[in-house]
């Protein structure tokens, strides 16, 4: 039996725990052993939930451990995600047994967590450590890279491509063959039409350059 720790104990990391008995293999194949976060203070207020062990710089790593880390910031799961396994750290994914999952989807990667009611098509391929929340589609041959995040019901096309680090918030759409670029954020309702550049973040419908949409919105304001 693994012992899990939860990188994060903020609301991403305890929701996370609160879906732990939909996870395949929860009970059986690993048990929860706490939270790693450096505010030590983090579920102060909270009950039902398992400790704080240590930040993940102090933690020592014992041989029954593996890790998840339910962070939404792309670029702050990879720093913490490099630093475990610097320190020899394993990663498991947390897959529910709700996930419609196609029979020929390609690939699951290490450390992604998938939570129930998210729909992965024919010949989609899921990198590492990757996030997908309740609701969300992955079509038909897409492509969602390391680190990425898919918040709930967001929506990727056939053949569309979430590069590393790409975020989609809540209800996001990308048409079919669009690539989102590394690190770019999609923000929340927003209908993605053409490719975003990396490192930008684009809003609205269609979705582009979140400054050009404010001032276009303020413009039409009398």
């Amino acid at each position: 039996m693994k012992n899990l720790l939860i990188v994060g104990a903020r609301g991403f990391g305890r929701e996370t725990y609160g879906f732990r008995h939909s996870f395949i293999g929860y009970g059986e194949e690993f048990t929860i052993k706490g939270f790693l976060d450096s505010a030590s203070d983090a579920l102060d207020g909270f009950e039902g939930f398992p400790p704080i062990v240590s930040s993940v710089e102090d933690y020592e790593i014992q041989p029954d451990d593996v890790f998840v880390v339910a962070l939404g910031d792309p670029k702050m799961k990879k720093k913490y995600i490099e630093m475990i396994q610097q320190k020899g750290g394993q990663f498991i994914s947390l897959l529910s047994k709700d996930v419609l999952m196609s029979g020929n989807a390609k690939k699951i990667g290490e450390g992604s967590i998938i939570y129930g009611l998210a729909a992965l098509s024919g010949n989609a391929t899921i990198g590492n450590f990757v996030t997908i929340l309740s609701g969300s589609i992955v079509g038909h041959d897409a492509v969602v890279d390391d680190f990425c995040m898919l918040d709930c019901q967001s929506f990727m096309g056939g053949f569309s491509r979430l590069q590393k680090g790409a975020s989609l918030g809540t209800g996001a759409m990308v048409m079919p063959h669009v690539t989102v670029g590394e690190y770019a954020v999609v923000n929340a309702g927003s209908v993605v039409a053409k490719d975003v550049e990396a490192g930008s973040t684009v809003m609205g419908m269609p979705a582009q350059n979140s400054r050009r949409w404010l001032r276009m919105v303020l413009q039409g304001v009398r």
